[in-house]
């Protein structure tokens, strides 16, 4: 569940309690239910370590209540304590083993510690007890759901919604199997009844945002975002969802901005850095693309797009040490995809001395298909001659796009040599190819636009 939904949840709970023990719990010297009335008012304010303290206070015959113990170990879970709510939890549990609500203490404290399988226990025990448990149900489907399995998850939420019709964690989530499966109207029927039912509550907001979007309704889509954002202003999902979308409605500024205040709420979430990178990359911001590139290879040392974008960068700028340090780590991360290693090669020859990457080149060249253009080229690097060969293999290559790439190798093979006039004549023949968009078009449009090539060409 969303943090706003649990507390919400918690408020409840302890509105019904303080009902209950209302008539029993006065004293002259401790009056129990304004501190529960407290304690309502710092959940209100998520002040969970705050609302523990006042526990202490209460009556130790009323603090030992099941009841109560139930409330305290729910916002040990709230308070990131889970130690402390398993401690209750399992007090409870020795003298009830059929206690649901100490179960369910039980399956969040697991979740909080990254448990899942122990979770899943505890929820599917619940069940077993109470096949009607619809909070055991909707947790059971949301499992399922985040590991794609959307039968399960559908059935999960339907029984809990059998349950419980006005639920809203069901409402949503079936919603959202429904948008899956391309089930458009369910999903917004369902997403518009959660809407009604909840309207201070962001999900269902978010949720519909994210149907309109997949159907091209954006005008929708942010007008949901908005308000869902009015609701809760922080949350770092909607507004890189709002990034999303304005980003499909070409405002990259907008989008930018929406980014920056995602990562600004949470530095080391990853997918606002992505948009964040691509969009700085589109607008010709490469330094700041590098920067989030850079943080995102912190992040995600497997993303190893991210180290290639900052090896592309440095290339332009004639960094060549730090381009090929970043060739090499996406190489490491993609083995099977030769490229990087051919350009960790060049940056590598271009650091230094022409045979320093030889050894490399050798350990590379025992995983390249020997029939392959990668091959060639390697073998090229390492040998340092051969190069007629490769040319003949351009002159026979007839897939326009591995032709190009061929061409911008051996340009830059002449270019290390020093046969500058030779690289450039090689450099103008790749840009002459009718070639899909490609690393190696990219960075021989900047060597072009560097060297004035197409201006000397058209004088």
């Amino acid at each position: 569940m969303t943090d706003n939904f649990n507390r919400n949840s918690l408020l409840l709970l302890f509105s019904a309690v303080l009902l209950f023990f209302s008539p029993f719990i006065y004293t002259q010297e401790n009056n129990a239910e304004v501190i529960l009335n407290d304690v309502i008012a710092l959940l209100a304010g998520r002040n969970f370590s705050s609302a523990l303290e006042l526990f202490d206070k209460l009556d130790p015959q009323i603090a030992q209540d099941t009841e109560i113990q139930i409330l305290r170990a729910s916002i040990s879970n709230s308070a990131g304590k889970p130690s402390e709510a398993i401690q209750i939890a399992n007090k409870i549990i020795a003298l009830d083993a059929n206690n649901t609500d100490a179960l369910m203490i039980l399956a969040d404290s697991a979740s909080l510690q990254n448990r899942e399988r122990d979770r899943r226990n505890f929820l599917e025990k619940i069940i077993s007890i109470n096949p009607g448990h619809a909070r055991a149900l909707t947790d059971l489907g949301n499992l399922s759901l985040g590991n794609r399995n959307l039968h399960v998850a559908a059935g999960y939420f339907d029984r809990a919604l059998a349950a419980e019709p006005e639920n809203g964690e069901a409402l949503v989530g079936r919603a959202v199997i429904h948008r899956y499966n391309r089930e458009s109207q369910s999903s917004e029927r369902l997403l518009n009844r959660a809407a009604k039912l909840y309207p201070a509550w962001a999900r269902p907001l978010h949720e519909r945002a994210r149907l309109y979007r997949s159907a091209g309704f954006l005008n929708d889509a942010l007008e949901d975002l908005d308000f869902a954002l009015e609701l809760e202003k922080d949350n770092y999902w909607i507004i890189t969802d709002r990034g999303q979308v304005l980003m499909d409605m070409g405002k990259k500024q907008e989008a930018l901005a929406a980014f920056a205040r995602a990562i600004e709420i949470d530095p080391g979430a990853f997918l606002a850095y992505v948009f964040s990178a691509g969009i700085k990359d589109e607008l010709g911001d490469y330094s700041g693309s590098e920067k989030d590139y850079t943080k995102l290879a912190s992040l995600r040392p497997d993303y190893y797009f991210a180290f290639e974008a900052i090896g592309i960068f440095n290339m332009k700028n004639k960094n060549w040490a730090k381009a090929r340090d970043a060739f090499l780590e996406a190489y490491k991360q993609a083995p099977a995809e030769l490229t990087y290693a051919m350009l960790a090669s060049i940056c590598w020859m271009r650091a230094g001395r022409q045979t320093d990457p030889k050894q490399f080149l050798a350990q590379v060249l025992r995983t390249a298909p020997r029939d392959s253009f990668e091959y060639a080229v390697l073998k090229l690097y390492h040998d340092l001659n051969g190069d007629i060969d490769v040319a003949n293999m351009i002159e026979k290559e007839t897939n326009v796009n591995t032709k190009a790439r061929m061409i911008f190798y051996l340009a830059s093979f002449y270019d290390i040599r020093g046969s500058k006039t030779l690289a450039d004549r090689y450099y103008m023949l790749m840009r002459d190819q009718n070639a899909s968009f490609s690393l190696e078009r990219r960075l021989n449009e900047w060597i072009i636009e560097e060297r004035n090539l197409g201006l000397k060409v058209n004088q």
